[in-house]
């Protein structure tokens, strides 16, 4: 059970369960575990170490490198001498990576092999940098992690952490310009543990197994680890995403609790052989990060046997809005495409441009007020007031709340296509297209119109052994949505580009469309 006084700070969580559960297992990865003892001296010689390199509070360190089980170690070391720790989207390229480490001006940065030559490129870039520690070693100049964290004090630094210390810098996708950092402090996680002790989706026993396959530079990533960790359960890491490896480790680990983005759902219910393998000590999946389709979820349902949450939030939010709770997976209650209601502790509200409530069932953006809100945006005072003003969180997305108050998302605002002076939400679109039976995935962008202004474009994966066929597939679409939102047409492409949370990159899609076209509507 979430214990929000007990641990008011991250790096109280550690400590709390290394005096509670010393021997248990706190994480499993690749055939290593680390128990609660382990977990808290590590972080306290990573805390020592990091002041003993000049870090001081309020500095970031940086961690570059696929999922490991020793972030977590210095996520909470961090936390421990009041530094906050900076993931790095290891899917950058390396201008893109030298961004993040400049803007954040990280002291320190923990980097793996895979990305040894990439950090070796930027680093004479980054003035701010003033150590890089090799996590896998055998790095001619940069120290080996280990030996370096294990030549440490391991008593406790006699740091005093505070609730409004940043403990997390996250960075948008940055999708459109440049990405910006995320602030989240202890107060954040606190009303973070507050808000999730309250539902099931987030109660873990003391001793059960939680899957992460969410990348650590996502704040999913990041929260099951803490969560599962300030409940005492075992956090089972996968380095990255593979359908098999997630399916051996269910039943190999007995996976109590798992969080997949409906990317990797859809990947896992495609699996040959996947209906013979047992899920029977699934407890919870939850779900969230991107749009899911009807389909998929109840074929979901059915497969993992499992109570399913959908979780809606933003990194802004610390992931928090809304949930959809297991009952409302029920198809009689009309809700599988609802994103579900607002947290006991939170406000949402749905807005028009000038921030007024729109009535009920109407389309505007989404707001949220919580204590789980960030802080603001790292040196970008003007997009923090922007984004938080009237003391609310302004998400972009678009949606609309329903007679029973279960919020549903249309897009983000910036997706939308305007044809001919409607509005037109991809997500609705991809839904009715997700039903045909010869559709694997799907996108659908707005491509240049001179009559329109834009038109519905439909990009597909078809599954395996389909023919293509644009006519049925607009036929099909036609007897499920409006005829101005059907796609006018359709183009077929061997897979989707996405971002590491699964979310599809439109602006990929639609670049070629509007390349050289001066005015982009919508």
């Amino acid at each position: 059970m979430l214990d929000p006084v007990a641990m008011p700070h991250l790096a109280d969580i550690p400590r709390v369960q290394a005096q509670k559960i010393p021997e248990q297992d706190a994480f499993w990865f690749e055939g290593e575990t680390t128990t609660f003892a382990q977990l808290d001296t590590r972080a306290n010689q990573i805390a020592n170490g990091l002041v003993a390199l000049g870090v001081k509070p309020g500095d970031r360190v940086a961690y570059l490198g696929k999922n490991m089980a020793v972030y977590y170690e210095m996520l909470f070391g961090c936390a421990k001498s009041r530094s906050a720790m900076t993931g790095i989207n290891n899917r950058l390229a390396p201008p893109e990576m030298q961004f993040i480490l400049s803007d954040s001006g990280a002291k320190v940065l923990f980097v793996s092999a895979d990305f040894y030559e990439a950090a070796q490129e930027i680093a004479g870039e980054c003035p701010e940098l003033k150590k890089i520690i090799a996590i896998d070693g055998g790095h001619a100049e940069w120290p080996d992690f280990r030996e370096w964290r294990d030549s440490q004090n391991a008593d406790a630094p006699g740091i005093v952490p505070q609730g409004n210390d940043d403990v997390i810098q996250l960075y948008t996708s940055g999708t459109t310009g440049l990405p910006k950092g995320v602030m989240l402090t202890n107060a954040n996680y606190n009303a973070v543990f507050e808000e999730a002790s309250k539902l099931d989706w987030a109660a873990y026993d003391e001793g059960d197994a939680v899957m992460n396959a969410m990348p650590l530079f996502h704040v999913a990533g990041c929260n099951i680890g803490v969560l599962a960790t300030a409940q005492g359960a075992k956090t089972v890491v996968l380095r990255e995403i593979d359908p098999k490896v997630i399916l051996d480790l269910v039943e190999e680990h007995n996976i109590n609790h798992a969080f997949w983005v409906p990317a990797v759902i859809l990947m896992l219910s495609q699996y040959p052989g996947v209906d013979d393998r047992d899920f029977s000590s699934l407890k919870t999946i939850s779900y969230g990060a991107s749009p899911i389709a009807e389909d998929l979820l109840k074929r979901a349902v059915d497969l993992f046997g499992a109570k399913f949450t959908q979780l809606y939030g933003l990194t802004e939010t610390v992931g928090l809005g809304t949930y959809l709770p297991p009952e409302a997976h029920d198809p009689s209650w009309d809700k599988l495409r609802s994103c579900g209601v607002p947290y006991p502790g939170s406000v949402v509200r749905v807005v028009d441009p000038q921030d007024n409530p729109v009535p009920q069932g109407e389309v505007g953006e989404i707001v949220i007020r919580g204590d789980y809100v960030m802080k603001g945006y790292w040196n970008r005072e003007e997009a923090t007031e922007e984004a938080l003003r009237g003391g609310f969180f302004h998400t972009g997305d678009a949606g609309y709340f329903d007679e029973d108050g279960f919020l549903f998302i249309h897009d983000r605002i910036k997706d939308m296509i305007v044809s001919g002076g409607e509005n037109v939400y991809p997500a609705e679109v991809e839904n009715a297209l997700f039903s045909h039976p010869d559709v694997a995935d799907v996108a659908v962008i707005g491509i240049p119109d001179e009559k329109w202004g834009e038109a519905v474009k439909a990009i597909i994966v078809l599954k395996e052994g389909a023919e293509a066929d644009a006519e049925a597939i607009i036929s099909w679409t036609k007897k499920k949505i409006a005829g101005y939102k059907c796609p006018k047409s359709v183009d077929f492409i061997e897979g989707l580009p996405r971002n590491p949370s699964g979310k599809i990159l439109r602006k990929d899609l639609r670049e070629p469309y509007w390349d050289g076209v001066e005015r982009r509507v919508g």
